[in-house]
């Protein structure tokens, strides 16, 4: 599905990401993690097609910088940290709009365009949002709406850049079950950036941790999730916790502060 190669990405004369390689299979979900700055957010934009980069990135066999921009987003949809969303367009409207790059280029959406829009709200129990309008819609009913956009894509790729990282808790286990409904009724594949640790070992199949824009980590996620490389690249101390029934989960604790003794 996807091939990544000795990437590396400069931006504004800087280097950013270096020496990146991976591969990933159809149906697999491999997490991007680490610092802010560490080059996850700045990959998945060039794994879309969207910045130039040395090294190789082929989407089923094709590198993604002989795809024109219409050919990778039939192939790539990407769901944005911060997506531009018109508040008084309706969530109909704003998901018929992931059919662009299937039509002609001086054509309109079609009959068949607005069904597939409809079907890609039902898959994400959204189907009774197609008439609200996207600036009344909470946090979380938002990003089902920028979901079921890119659902409607019909990539076989998905890449999501902090998909949560706006949204309360109940909103954030929402958004992650969806696109794990995803991947087990359709066999999509997904490459995300995560700011959540726990969510991150609880939902992708592998890991890679990436520190400087380079790879410090990569494997399943009780391999990548130690105390002591998230103590290393992201300069925190927690607990992981390891249960059959809870997965992992990252635990922040608090540093042991000294009280002081007052003075007699």
């Amino acid at each position: 599905m996807l091939r990544v190669g000795e990437v590396g990405i400069a931006l504004d004369g800087t280097q950013v990401v270096a020496d990146v390689s991976f591969a990933l299979d159809e149906g697999e979900w491999l997490g991007l993690i680490g610092p802010n700055g560490a080059g996850k957010t700045t990959l998945l934009r060039a794994v879309a097609g969207l910045l130039p980069y040395a090294g190789s990135i082929e989407l089923g066999g094709d590198e993604v910088s002989t795809l024109g921009r219409r050919e990778a987003a039939r192939r790539v949809a990407v769901v944005p940290q911060i997506p531009v969303i018109p508040p008084e367009a309706t969530v109909l409207e704003y998901v018929v709009l992931g059919r662009t790059p299937h039509l002609g280029y001086a054509g309109s959406p079609g009959s068949r365009d607005v069904v597939q829009a409809r079907s890609a709200l039902a898959r994400l129990d959204g189907a009774h949002l197609v008439d609200r309008r996207l600036g009344s819609l909470s946090g979380g009913e938002r990003q089902r709406a920028v979901l079921a956009r890119a659902v409607a894509q019909d990539a076989s790729l998905l890449l999501l850049d902090e998909p949560t990282s706006a949204l309360d808790v109940g909103a954030q286990q929402q958004v992650l079950e969806l696109v794990a409904s995803l991947r087990a009724d359709s066999g999509l594949t997904v490459l995300s950036a995560m700011h959540d640790l726990t969510h991150a070992g609880q939902y992708a199949d592998r890991l890679m941790l990436l520190d400087g824009g380079r790879e410090q980590a990569s494997g399943p996620p009780h391999e990548v999730l130690t105390e002591q490389l998230i103590a290393r690249h992201f300069g925190a101390s927690v607990r992981v916790v390891r249960g059959e029934d809870t997965g992992i989960a990252v635990v922040p604790l608090r540093p042991q502060v000294e009280s002081e003794q007052p003075v007699t």
